[in-house]
Order: C-alpha cells, then structure tokens, then sequence
C-alpha cells in the first residue's frame, strides 16, 4: 500500500426523512466507522467553498499487523443530494491529494441481494446517480466501490421509490449486521488491499 491518505465516502441524502432509506446505507456505514474511531463528523464547508457540502472526520482506520493504528482515512458524508454527490467528493479528493485509487465509495446496491456486500474498483454506474456524478466530477471511474446488497423491488415497484423507502421490519433485523459488515470491508481495503477484501466477502463460507 502506497502511502497518503484514504478518503472513504458514504452517499446519502441529506435531512431525517431520508435518514432510513436504503438510498442511505453508505451514509450508515460511515456512521458505524466513525464510531468505531470515538469520531464525530463536522462542516467541511472552508474546504470545500462557502457552504458546506459535507461532513467530515479525520481518522486512523483499523488496525495493521502488529497492532499499529491503520492508515489515516478521511471520512465523508455529503451534504449535497445523492444526483449531486461528485463536487464535494472531487473538491476533498483535490483538497487531501487523493488519487482515484484510494476513494472508496460505500452505496446502496440494486443487483446485489440484500444483506450482501461486494467490492470492485471501476466499472459503469448500474443507474446509480450519486455514482455516475462522481464519476463525472473525478474525471475517472478508477475508484473503489464497496456496494452494500439492498436487492430489487419487489412486484412492478420502481426502483426510484424503493430505494427512498426504509428498510422494512423484517430487514431491519439484519441492519446493524450488514452495516457492520460493510463497514468490515472498508477497513479491510484500507489496511490490506481490494484483493483481500474482495477474498473475504466473495467467498461463501
């Protein structure tokens, strides 16, 4: 691993009614990490411009091999709508010097099935709008992605309204675990790679 640090983004929308969308999963993930770090998020807005458009924490990630704190890692939560999450993840990207190869984007995922988490660098947007803005404003799709399973519709639903819908109750079972998981994966990539991650939780047991 190269050194410099990470900047690890959770996409979301802003405000309490969209707080237990499946839209916001990332956005709980990154939750979950800064709490494992005793991290608080505050304003990025002198970075990033005159209003803020995202949260952020500055912290060592996990732990290396022989008990050494993990890699310092920028976490960031926009405060941007999801279609408009690319100009704060550029303009910190920009701000930290951070190469597209250590962003990691945490998201909701459509075609992956609930309660699964998959990761891949690079590759198209799957519709995903906080994604394909991204995409556009780093100028590369060279990034990782750790995309949380939140599955398809059900019936004739549209995928639209499915995601800004929260998780039912009987998801809401598997909630804390799956974030907890995902949150797992990222600092598996921080500390020991993609491929090793990507090892962990491709694998069926």
């Amino acid at each position: 691993m190269t050194d410099g640090p990470w900047l690890v983004v959770g996409l979301g929308n802003p405000g309490t009614q969209y707080a237990g969308n499946r839209h916001n999963v990332g956005q709980m993930v990154l939750d979950e990490l800064a709490h494992r770090c005793s991290a608080s998020f505050g304003s990025s807005g002198g970075l990033l411009g005159r209003r803020p458009q995202a949260v952020t924490a500055d912290v060592r990630l996990g732990v290396l091999p022989g008990g050494a704190p993990g890699p310092r890692v920028i976490l960031a939560k926009p405060t941007t709508y999801m279609n408009t999450s690319g100009g704060p993840v550029a303009a910190l990207a920009r701000y930290y010097d951070v190469p597209a190869e250590r962003v990691v984007m945490v998201h909701d995922e459509l075609d992956i099935p609930y309660a699964d988490v998959r990761l891949k660098r690079g590759g198209g947007e799957g519709g995903h709008n906080g994604l394909r803005d991204t995409t556009k404003a780093l100028g590369t799709k060279d990034y990782i992605r750790v995309r949380v399973g939140v599955g398809r519709p059900p019936g004739r639903m549209d995928a639209a309204d499915f995601v800004l819908r929260d998780f039912s109750s009987v998801e809401r079972k598997d909630l804390a675990w799956l974030v907890d998981a995902a949150a797992d994966a990222v600092e598996l990539v921080v500390t020991s790679g993609l491929e090793a991650a990507q090892l962990r939780f491709h694998t069926k047991p």
